[in-house]
């Protein structure tokens, strides 16, 4: 079999073509790099492996430097001007940072902040009145509020839930603000200069859940009707409103100036219930101190108001 020769211009021609399919080659490369440049952050490397390239045409890992070997002038240039380009990312764009809300809808909740009715101390009324005009201010001495005491803490003072309006450390005393509402709706309006209080700090995710969930919004006042020891125990009779009457239970929770304690029986007919106290608790906090016919503060267990709200709502 007789080979024919091939023409030189023939084989100009197929030279030509083939730097040109070369050239183009090396241009998909150099695409291939930029593409690898933003999939991958970092200097491209490829691996050609599973497919058959005429300039490599075994399997192995290829560098920049490598293919601006076998590249033309022009070419090479583009190349050179890539890699100069080619630069590690700061860290900070490779963590993508979730976005912000749009218009984020405002909610509403009224509890800012939790006690659990385990009275930290008793503070004592060192001023109690009007300091200016429509502002009621009354301070308090206290040791243990003071220890990591800031401005606008909110601080259970007998029940109330009351915000820090300005402290001394150097004296021991801090000053909080009521509204007329709070002295309508609670006992506070009964205290004088030199009077006991119930002193509790709000929750801290540290802090031992030691009684139950009290808010220290005052749902309304009771009466003491009746006290009574029985051994060093204390037996404390009061009367309240029917409306607050239905959310209290035997067995129950209920805060009483702002204590966490347990009701022992509801009486229906006398819109009475009672509960006891054990001699640690009489010493450390201020109901014993008070007297038949005196207020005390209350805030019934707010489980049973959204039972109630659910209930009547239809949402059940």
């Amino acid at each position: 079999m007789v080979i024919p020769a091939i023409e030189p211009t023939t084989k100009l021609q197929i030279i030509t073509d083939w730097g040109e399919r070369r050239e183009t080659m090396i241009e998909e490369s150099i695409g291939q790099i930029t593409r690898a440049k933003m999939a991958l952050s970092s200097p491209p490397t490829f691996l050609y492996g599973h497919r058959r390239n005429p300039f490599f045409p075994t399997a192995k890992t290829t560098s920049i430097s490598d293919i601006s070997a076998i590249l033309s002038p022009k070419i090479h240039s583009k190349l050179l001007g890539l890699r100069t380009s080619l630069k590690q990312p700061p860290l900070s764009s490779i963590f993508i940072k979730p976005p912000k809300p749009q218009n984020p809808k405002s909610t509403t909740n009224t509890i800012r902040s939790l006690f659990t009715g385990i009275v930290e101390e008793m503070g004592t009324i060192k001023q109690l009145g009007f300091d200016q005009d429509n502002s009621f201010t009354m301070k308090i001495g206290a040791k243990i509020m003071l220890e990591d005491i800031h401005l606008g803490d909110s601080i259970s003072v007998n029940g109330t839930c009351l915000t820090v309006t300005e402290y001394d450390t150097v004296l021991s005393e801090f000053s909080v603000g009521l509204a007329p509402e709070t002295l309508r709706k609670t006992s506070l309006s009964e205290l004088e200069i030199g009077s006991l209080v119930n002193l509790e700090r709000a929750l801290s995710p540290s802090t031992r859940m030691g009684g139950h969930f009290v808010q220290g919004h005052v749902d309304g006042t009771g009466e003491i009707v009746d006290m009574a020891p029985e051994g060093d125990s204390l037996w404390v009779k009061v009367m309240v409103g029917r409306d607050l009457l239905k959310y209290i239970v035997p067995k129950g929770f209920i805060a009483i100036d702002g204590t966490s304690l347990t009701v022992v029986d509801v009486f229906d007919e006398e819109v009475c219930f009672n509960f006891m106290m054990v001699a640690y608790t009489q010493q450390n906090v201020v109901i014993p101190l008070k007297k038949v016919g005196q207020k005390v503060n209350l805030e019934v267990d707010i489980l049973g108001k959204y039972v109630e709200r659910l209930l009547s709502s239809g949402f059940v």
